[in-house]
């Protein structure tokens, strides 16, 4: 009994966090993996900003919003990093709880900012297809600047409370997480008390955040679309909606995994724990390596500027 007390309160000082559920043997496997997409993260969102501040014709609004994304993909990779790289790198699943909170603080800070990125670039394009004109204009580097600091504070505020909302909770039954990571909800369910505000508050961030952003973004792409539709040149009509291309897809990426993770942990609870920890570890690790690669090849700027970087170097050598 006094064994049991004693490890009870040693789990208020620590987590123990889960590479691939039941299988531990196995995570080795995955350090090259993991290694890989952290690279091509840096790498990619690396050579994004690069591009864009070299290249003085890409400095335009929709560029800058392209920029802030980038900045937003590498800092949400790098929340994940530390824990992930700790599991399968080193074999060292401990985190400490101070840790935790504070990871799981950034993890869905940034989720939020990147949220917030989207419907700005959503906002862009919206601009430049309905006022094309003035389109420089109303988003001047100041605007897009104030936009870019709004989003953080609003993302700061929202999630704030979340650390103090789990440390208030007394932890008294396991301390397995069930992800390589801290989240809320993860970290949540293993309180041995109501966890009834914790379950509210964090349904209201994701409806007032997550969820309205995705009706505003919904909402510009209507309103694209019926000025699109009032084009009188087929031509323009399709160079307009290209545009709109690599937004959509980056808005994809991020909605459409989000969404995955939701449905399983809310009807998915038969599968596999191994499928809960696959539909997190893709929402939160593809996006940031995805999003470069889609502007890279979905943007002809950028990918010439890109091809023309690459050249140069291969005329010099």
């Amino acid at each position: 009994m006094t064994m049991n007390s004693t490890a009870s309160h040693a789990n208020h000082h620590s987590f123990i966090l889960t590479g691939i559920p039941g299988m531990s043997d196995k995570n080795p496997w995955m350090a090259f993996p993991l290694g890989f997409l952290y690279t091509l993260t840096l790498l990619g969102n690396g050579t994004i900003l690069a591009v864009i501040k070299v290249d003085e014709s890409l400095h335009e609004p929709m560029y800058y919003f392209l920029s802030i994304l980038a900045v937003t993909d590498v800092s949400l990779s790098m929340s994940t990093s530390p824990s992930m790289l700790s599991i399968f790198w080193f074999n060292a699943p401990e985190i400490p709880f101070d840790a935790c909170i504070t990871q799981m603080f950034f993890i869905h800070g940034f989720g939020v900012v990147e949220s917030g990125v989207l419907v700005s670039m959503a906002f862009d394009r919206f601009v430049a297809i309905r006022d094309p004109l003035r389109y420089a204009s109303i988003l001047t580097p100041d605007i897009i600047g104030k936009i870019g600091i709004a989003v953080l504070i609003r993302a700061v505020c929202v999630v704030l409370p979340v650390p103090f909302l789990i440390k208030r909770l007394p932890f008294c039954h396991s301390n397995v997480l069930s992800h390589s990571y801290c989240l809320h909800q993860d970290a949540m369910r293993l309180a041995c008390a109501s966890t009834r505000i914790n379950s509210l508050y964090g349904l209201i961030i994701v409806i007032f955040t997550l969820g309205l952003d995705a009706l505003i973004i919904l909402f510009s792409y209507m309103l694209i679309l019926k000025t699109v539709l009032g084009i009188a040149s087929r031509t323009e009509r399709v160079k307009a909606l290209n545009t709109c291309l690599s937004h959509i897809c980056a808005v994809l990426l991020f909605y459409v995994p989000l969404i995955g993770v939701t449905m399983i942990h809310r009807f998915g609870k038969h599968l596999s724990p191994v499928v809960h920890t696959l539909m997190a570890n893709i929402y939160l690790l593809l996006p940031p390596v995805l999003n470069p690669i889609v502007y890279s090849v979905k943007t002809k700027q950028i990918r010439r500027r890109i091809l023309h970087m690459f050249q140069g170097r291969k005329d010099r050598a």
